[in-house]
């Protein structure tokens, strides 16, 4: 790790960026104290530290007490990302790379998305049209072209 990028924490240890609170969208800060990790043995290669090394991240959230959120905001990611949330937890797991500390950052970063999708306002809906009378008249008029030609493909008639 460089100097640049190191923090001292409080007690003298080096604090990395995933230690930091999770800046979703510009209003939205989830603070670091609300994500929750769990570590375990990731599989696939790894060499020799394979069976000792923790490197699979599991990053977790309870949306009905973070406090980086409003109550519509809560109440508009429950519904948005109700296939992902068990009791109100979503939990987001990465282990494509040997490093737990890549691992850290890659389910910070899906976590970021995930909460930014699910707080985005809605699509404007769309309004139904109907295609003007010449557009009309040309795709009949190409239709009849295209059958015209193909009845000429056909045997001739005696």
């Amino acid at each position: 790790m460089s100097q640049a990028t190191d923090r001292l924490r409080d007690d003298g240890a080096v604090a990395d960026a995933v230690d930091s609170d999770l800046r979703v969208t510009p209003q939205v800060v989830l603070a670091a104290a609300e994500l929750g990790w769990r570590f375990s043995r990731s599989g696939g290669p790894g060499g020799q530290g394979v069976n000792t090394t923790d490197s699979r991240v599991e990053l977790f959230v309870d949306l009905r007490t973070v406090s980086g959120l409003t109550a519509w905001q809560r109440e508009r990611a429950q519904r948005r990302l109700a296939g992902r949330v068990v009791d109100g937890v979503i939990t987001i797991a990465a282990s494509e790379t040997r490093s737990q500390l890549r691992n850290r950052e890659a389910a910070r970063a899906r976590l970021r998305v995930l909460l930014a999708d699910a707080l985005a306002p809605d699509a404007p809906p769309r309004r139904p049209t109907k295609p003007s009378r010449g557009a009309t008249q040309r795709r009949i008029a190409g239709k009849k072209h295209r059958g015209a030609t193909k009845r000429l493909r056909g045997r001739p008639s005696e």
